[in-house]
């Protein structure tokens, strides 16, 4: 049976990678697409999702329209220069014809999750915040859902927007205080593996030439990505962040996991950490407030070259 998800997104070109490749794939039933600011602002996030339902041929998927803000601190701002001043690589797709549903994210994912006890896997490849929202509204979801894979954290390495935090951690640390801290099942698909799965630019030719119009459109939006990582790095490669949980979901044998608690840190200079209690013996780390009893999977390796065959195989 396809896998029921809600996919919590803030598109964003990893994040429309991440969508055509879950549709693709076949194996999911995407009840929903909750939005989320982070690369750009929420209300620009919702636009950007229905519009590339259109793109892709599946309006009869809902879009609720999340959190403009993070629980308690300033949003930082989008980043026009990695994903383009309208998060599609600055191609300016044309208005979309349908609108959001009348409920909230948060509101969407209580009342789904509620009504299919034991059936929901909650994919955010973005902030928190909806997912913390609703766990407010309604703790007993912690109970209900099947799992929560995210992307986001920075277990063993380095973050990518300071030395401590991921992007989206760092969009909204209470939030993910939250999540992680909630006793259910949390897979973190973070900076330990999404820095390993990347595409090169011969690779990402692929979409262009396809005759697939979701294809074609990622085509379109990835060389504003590119430019920005040969500016970064000196390679015109492409990290699959958000991509990486989807194809976590589809192949999970082709990933190497471990299990740790995770604390999320608010505050001081490394705000967002996702910091994991790496050892063993006697220190116990719930001392320091980490959630023993149900610590995350983090995912830390993987067959790369399996996982981007894979994605291509969509494209």
């Amino acid at each position: 049976m396809a896998e029921k998800i809600i996919f919590d997104t803030d598109p964003g070109i990893d994040d429309t990678i991440a969508l055509f490749l879950a549709l693709a794939s076949g194996k999911f039933d995407v009840l929903g697409l909750t939005t989320i600011f982070g690369n750009v602002h929420t209300d620009l996030a919702t636009t950007n999702a229905l519009r590339l339902l259109e793109i892709a041929g599946r309006t009869d998927i809902p879009v609720a329209h999340g959190a403009d803000k993070p629980l308690v601190r300033p949003y930082h701002g989008p980043v026009p220069h990695i994903h383009g001043a309208d998060g599609q690589g600055d191609v300016n797709l044309p208005p979309p014809s349908t609108k959001a549903i009348d409920q909230s994210a948060a509101q969407f994912i209580v009342e789904q999750v509620m009504s299919q006890p034991g059936e929901i896997t909650l994919v955010p490849v973005g902030p928190l915040t909806n997912i913390a929202l609703a766990l407010h509204i309604q703790p007993k979801i912690a109970e209900k859902v099947k799992r929560v894979v995210l992307m986001g954290g920075a277990a063993l390495v380095p973050g990518n927007v300071n030395p401590a935090a991921e992007a989206n951690i760092f969009n909204d640390p209470e939030a993910a205080h939250v999540v992680f801290s909630a006793p259910w099942d949390v897979t973190m698909v973070g900076l330990d593996i999404t820095h390993q799965v990347l595409l090169t630019d011969e690779q990402l030719k692929a979409f262009a030439a396809s005759d697939k119009a979701t294809s074609q459109h990622v085509g379109k939006i990835i060389p504003l990505y590119l430019d920005f990582a040969h500016k970064m790095m000196g390679r015109q490669v492409m990290y699959m962040h958000d991509p990486t949980a989807i194809s976590y979901l589809l192949k999970p044998e082709l990933f190497e996991t471990r299990q740790y608690p995770v604390r999320v840190e608010t505050q001081g200079m490394s705000s967002g950490k996702t910091w994991v209690w790496s050892r063993t013996g006697d220190f116990p780390p719930d001392h320091f407030g980490y959630n023993v009893d149900h610590p995350a999977t983090i995912v830390v390796g993987a067959d790369v070259e399996a996982v981007n065959a894979m994605t291509l195989s969509y494209v």
